[in-house]
């Protein structure tokens, strides 16, 4: 259930996943060397309940969808896994400060890097609190490795609650026909009806709101309910975990604690009744639903060149680069200003409606979204735009901030990266209100914007100058099978 590695685990590589995000940005145009993935050895991954490479899952119809492994939570181990000698599990409290500054240094120490030692990820602590304490988190989905002399934290890993539908079925442990005949109280509706569907993993709650039914993205007619999605389900109704942040100390990578540490923490999300997670890595492993690519917009070409990260292009100089991605200084759309709390409720039932058009999307109960959206700085930004004569919120569109260290550069120490986040548009253009997102972060001194080609991206990423990276992220989900999703398909945004 995780999407971080010590290569020799056959565990998706930390490096991985920043060295992909990177080339995303990076304009140098390295290209990653070939394999032949389906005749790599998992000997990890091998073991647990995801389609092997080998499997041929392209042509998997709906009734062949659902959960790989149908287990019941009396049946998993209540003692934690044995780590090696000298080891010891201690959950992290995110509520002490002390705490919070060992998992920052942990990260910005032994975390993902670039192929050329150029850049590392800096999850400032105003940020891990963000990414690992939404509704219905539980402390004990923070799990941290200390050595049992010094107490000092050298690995960790976590998960947090989601909601999640795959092609118009709600993502559980549990074939849907079984949940509508034991129960009618499962959150977010969407059920069943078609195949093995399954319960589980953490999700928090379903869309919020109220609204009534929505068609599912396939188009079959089953229905996502969004009443029935409220938010006393954020901590009684867990569905799926998004599991992320798996870190061990650079010295510690020959001791094989990156298995244990997802064997335990799948172990604690079993217990829970939760069997089902959504991770991402930068490389292939058993088995991708989704494989999507980076693309960036540079906002700040001339630091950007400065640090290596990027570089002249053919007959290009340094002032006709930094004119060609000149932006405005004002924002163009009419009633576009900061998202506030009064603007929750509504605009999470409008995200929810427009997650039901993707084979692959959350559903957010108002809390969730809550903590999501609402803009903290130097963590998450988000926008909405208000008709100004109905006063009605027609569009909403949020990125977060995500920095890297520079490693060894005497003139710049930090590049600050802004990732597209979720959005909805019913009034303004995707590219117009993208125009403006580009405007706002680089009014707040972002050097770059990042994109995924998932949701609707597409239809802004060439006309507003992103550049395509050369890096691949593979979304993957643990414990469930389904044909493969286009990247277009994917509603699902991971931090």
């Amino acid at each position: 259930m995780s999407g971080g590695k010590e290569e020799e685990e056959g565990i998706p590589d930390n490096k991985a996943v920043l060295r992909d995000a990177l080339s995303s940005l990076d304009i140098r145009g390295r290209k990653a060397p070939a394999t032949d993935e389906d005749h790599v050895t998992h000997a990890f991954w091998d073991t647990q309940p995801v389609p092997a490479m080998s499997e041929s899952t392209q042509d998997l119809d709906d009734s062949e969808m659902g959960p790989i492994d149908c287990r019941n939570a009396e049946d998993i181990r209540k003692d934690p896994y044995s780590l090696p000698a000298s080891f010891q599990w201690s959950d992290l409290n995110l509520d002490n400060d002390e705490e919070v500054k060992e998992l920052y240094t942990l990260l910005h120490e032994n975390y993902v890097e670039d192929g050329d030692n150029m850049f590392r990820f800096d999850y400032s602590p105003a940020f891990l609190r963000w990414a690992l304490s939404p509704p219905g988190f539980k402390p004990e989905w923070h799990v941290g490795v200390r050595v049992t002399q010094t107490q000092k934290l050298v690995a960790f890993i976590s998960c947090t609650p989601a909601l999640l539908y795959c092609k118009g079925v709600r993502v559980q442990p549990k074939p849907p026909q079984l949940l509508n005949s034991a129960s009618s109280s499962s959150a977010g509706g969407g059920s069943g009806g078609r195949g093995s569907g399954s319960s589980s993993a953490g999700g928090a709650s379903s869309g919020s709101g109220g609204g009534g039914e929505l068609q599912s993205p396939n188009g079959d007619g089953d229905a996502v309910d969004l009443d029935d999605a409220e938010d006393s389900n954020v901590d009684g109704d867990m569905n799926t975990v998004e599991v992320n942040f798996l870190c061990v100390h650079k010295k510690l990578r020959s001791k094989r604690l990156a298995p244990v540490l997802i064997k335990e923490i799948t172990r604690r999300c079993n217990l829970c009744g939760i069997f089902q997670a959504a991770y991402t890595a930068g490389i292939v492993l058993p088995k991708p639903v989704a494989c999507c690519r980076y693309y960036h917009r540079s906002l700040n070409p001339k630091k950007l060149i400065e640090v290596g990260f990027s570089r002249l292009a053919p007959r290009m100089t340094l002032t006709r680069t930094i004119k060609l991605y000149a932006l405005p200084e004002q924002t163009q759309t009419p009633g576009l200003r900061p998202i506030v709390d009064a603007d929750c409720e509504v605009c999470c039932q409008k995200l929810n409606e427009y997650l039901t058009r993707f084979a692959l999307a959350p559903r957010f109960t108002t809390a969730e979204f809550r903590h999501w959206m609402l803009t903290q700085p130097d963590v998450v930004y988000t926008y909405v735009v208000e008709d100004p004569e109905t006063k009605e919120i027609t569009d909403m569109v949020s990125f977060y901030a995500l920095p890297s260290s520079i490693l060894g550069n005497d003139k710049h120490t930090l590049l600050r990266a802004a990732y597209c986040y979720y959005l909805f548009a019913n009034k303004t253009t995707l590219p117009d209100l993208l125009n403006d997102a580009l405007i706002l972060s680089k009014r707040l001194h972002f050097d770059v914007f990042n994109a995924l080609d998932v949701l609707e991206n597409d239809s802004f990423l060439k006309e507003l100058k992103f550049g395509i990276g050369d890096g691949h992220l593979q979304y993957y989900l643990y414990n469930w099978r389904c044909a493969p999703i286009k990247s277009g398909d994917v509603g699902l945004v991971l931090l």
